[in-house]
C-alpha cells in the first residue's frame, strides 16, 4: 500500500531476524504503507552449529531497503534498526568479518556455559549482566574460539554483532546499542558499562567491542555507497535501534506494567516491561534494556515454530511442505492433554527457565493407543507448557502479569491460540498485523527523530483483533499435567547428562534438514 505524499513522516524499520530481513515503512499513525523481506540461509555444518554469512545479511538488508523504498512516494525521513540478539562476529582490523555470524541458537559453546554456571560466580554473572549463562550469548561463546580456535581468537580485532556491522558498513560508523549489548553477557546493567569480570573471562578488553550507545542514537547519515545502493538520500538518518525482543513488547503496545507480551515464530519468548533492571534470585529470567527507563524481564524458549516443523517432517511428511494448516487440523482430531502423552519440546536443547544445553526432546506416556494425531498435539502442547514455566518464572520474580499479547506465525492457527490460552490459564489478545518488532522499530525511530512524543503511544496505536479466552475443562487438565511437565525435566537430567557423554561413540546425530527462507 503506497500512500498519500502529504501524510505523516515516514520511518522505514529493518528488522534483522534469523532467517530473513522485514524491511516496513510506516507513518506516525502506525499505518504500514509498503514493506519487502528476503530470506537467507541457516547453516549447520555440524551439530550444534547454527551460524550465516554476514555478507549475505548485508546484501538482503540493502535489497529489501532498495525495494521499500522504491515502493513510496515520499521522503523517508529516517531508518531504524532491530535485529535477533545474542550473534557474534569477528573482524579483522579493517572491519572484514573473520567469523561468520554465529547465531543464537549455535549450542557449540555448551562445554564453556555450564563450567561457567557451575561456579558460584555463574549466577552473580547472570545477575550483573542480566543474561544468562547459556551457549546462545556472546560470552560463552568468547570462551570457547579463545579454547577451540586459539590462533583466529588472536588475531580478532572487533568482536560485534550482526546489526553492528550491518550498521558499520551503511553508516561507517561501529557502534553497538545498550539493548543488544545487555543480551551479551559482557554489560553490567546496572552501571551500563563494560562488566570488567566478564571481560576478563572471556579474555577480550573493552577496546575490543564497539562504542556503547542509547537505542535511540541517531547516526546522522549513510555512506555514499549505501545512498546509491538503496535509493536514500545521503543525509537520511539512522537510528541505531535495538534488541527484536524489547522491540516486540513495543510492537505489541506492551509498553504498561504488567502487559507482557508473548511471540512464537521458529523460538518463541515471553517479556514484561519493567522500570528498572534486575534478575530473581533464582536466575529463571534475563533482563534487556530497550531504553534507559525501559527493560523487559521474561524467558525465551528454542523451540517455538520449529517443533511444528519437525512434526511435519518426521510424522507426516505425506502432508507436503508448508502443511501447517494440515498439521493443526491433524492435531486437533486429538483430545485435549493428547490422551496422556507429554511431549518435551527440547529439539534445540532449551533457554528459559532452565538455561542448558542439555536436554534433549522427549514423549512419554506413550501407548499402543497413541496415534500421529496424538504425537502432533503433544508436540504443539509442550511448546505452550514451557511458555507456561516462563510465565511461572516471571511472575515468581515479582512481576505483575494481568494481561497477555502474542504474536508470531503461531497465531495464524485457531488451535494454537486457543491452546496457548487454555495452558497459560489466561485470556490471551492478538493484535492487528504481524510485524511486532519491526513496528517497535519504527515506533523507537519515531521518538529519537521527534515525530512522536514518547514510544508509549504504542499501547494506544496497537489495535486488538481478537482476544482468546480459556475454556475452563481444557485449563483445568492442563493445570493438572503442568505439574509433571516440570518434573520432567529434573527427571531426565541424569539421562541427558549420560546421552552427552557416549555421544563421541554412538552414530552421528542425522544432519537436520535446512530451514526454508
Amino acid at each position: 500500500m503506497v500512500a498519500d505524499p502529504a501524510g505523516d513522516p515516514v520511518v522505514v524499520a529493518v528488522d534483522i531476524g534469523t532467517t530473513s530481513v522485514k524491511v516496513v515503512a510506516y507513518d506516525t499513525r502506525g499505518r504500514q504503507l509498503a514493506g519487502h523481506s528476503t530470506g537467507y540461509r541457516l547453516d549447520e555444518p555440524q551439530p550444534g552449529y547454527a551460524e550465516q554469512d554476514p555478507q549475505n545479511i548485508l546484501d538482503a538488508v540493502i535489497g529489501s531497503i532498495r525495494a521499500t523504498v522504491a515502493a513510496l512516494d515520499r521522503p523517508v525521513a529516517g531508518l531504524s534498526f532491530g535485529s535477533a540478539m545474542h550473534s557474534l562476529i569477528g573482524l579483522d582490523g579493517r572491519g572484514d568479518p573473520l567469523t561468520p555470524s554465529i547465531t543464537w541458537a549455535d549450542s557449540r559453546a555448551s562445554r564453556q556455559a555450564e563450567r561457567l554456571r557451575a561456579v558460584p560466580s555463574g549466577l552473580a554473572l547472570h545477575r550483573r549482566t542480566g543474561t544468562p549463562v547459556h551457549p546462545m550469548a556472546p560470552l560463552p561463546k568468547l570462551l570457547w574460539f579463545a579454547e577451540q580456535e586459539p590462533r583466529l581468537f588472536e588475531t580478532v580485532a572487533r568482536w560485534v554483532g550482526i546489526k553492528d556491522w550491518v550498521l558499520l558498513r551503511l553508516c561507517g560508523t561501529l557502534v553497538t546499542d545498550y539493548s543488544l549489548a545487555s543480551a551479551s553477557g559482557l554489560l553490567d546493567i546496572h552501571q551500563l558499562t563494560w562488566d570488567n569480570e566478564a571481560l576478563a573471562i572471556a579474555g577480550i578488553s573493552e577496546s575490543q567491542l564497539p562504542r556503547l550507545v542509547d537505542t535511540t542514537a541517531v547516526l546522522p547519515r549513510v555512506t555514499p555507497q549505501t545512498a546509491a545502493a538503496t535509493g536514500l538520500p545521503a543525509r537520511t538518518p539512522v537510528v541505531v535501534g535495538a534488541g527484536d525482543g524489547p522491540l516486540a513488547n513495543l510492537g505489541l503496545g506492551a509498553v504498561r506494567p504488567g502487559v507482557m507480551a508473548c511471540s512464537i515464530g521458529t523460538s518463541g519468548a515471553m517479556r514484561v516491561m519493567v522500570e528498572r533492571p534486575g534478575v530473581d534470585p533464582l536466575g529463571g529470567v534475563f533482563c534487556y534494556a530497550l531504553t534507559e527507563r525501559r527493560w523487559v524481564v521474561g524467558g525465551a524458549i528454542n523451540n517455538g515454530g520449529i517443533v511444528l516443523r519437525w512434526a511435519g517432517d518426521a510424522l507426516a511428511p505425506d502432508l507436503g511442505a508448508h502443511a501447517e494448516r494440515e498439521l493443526t487440523a491433524l492435531a486437533a482430531r486429538a483430545p485435549v492433554g493428547s490422551g496422556g502423552l507429554i511431549m518435551l519440546p527440547y529439539l534445540l536443547n532449551e533457554r528459559a527457565p532452565h538455561w542448558s544445553a542439555l536436554p534433549r526432546g522427549a514423549y512419554v506416556g506413550l501407548t499402543r493407543g497413541h496415534r500421529r494425531e496424538h504425537l502432533v498435539r503433544a508436540a504443539l502442547e509442550g511448546v505452550c507448557q514451557q511458555l507456561a514455566l516462563v510465565l511461572a518464572s516471571v511472575r515468581a520474580a515479582g512481576n505483575e502479569v494481568r494481561e497477555i499479547r502474542a504474536s508470531g506465525g503461531f497465531a495464524r492457527s485457531g488451535l494454537w491460540r486457543q491452546m496457548l490460552a487454555d495452558v497459560l490459564g489466561m485470556p490471551v489478545s492478538f493484535p492487528t498485523g504481524p510485524e511486532g518488532s519491526g513496528f517497535g522499530a519504527a515506533l523507537l525511530g519515531m521518538q529519537a527523530l521527534g515525530l512522536i512524543p514518547s514510544i508509549d503511544v504504542a499501547a494506544d496505536l496497537v489495535r486488538i483483533e481478537e482476544t482468546v479466552r480459556p475454556d475452563a475443562a481444557a485449563a483445568a487438565t492442563y493445570a493438572a499435567l503442568l505439574p509433571l511437565f516440570a518434573e520432567l525435566y529434573d527427571a531426565l537430567v541424569p539421562t541427558f547428562t549420560s546421552l552427552r557423554r557416549l555421544a563421541p561413540g554412538l552414530p552421528p546425530e542425522p544432519v537436520p534438514a535446512p530451514p526454508p527462507t
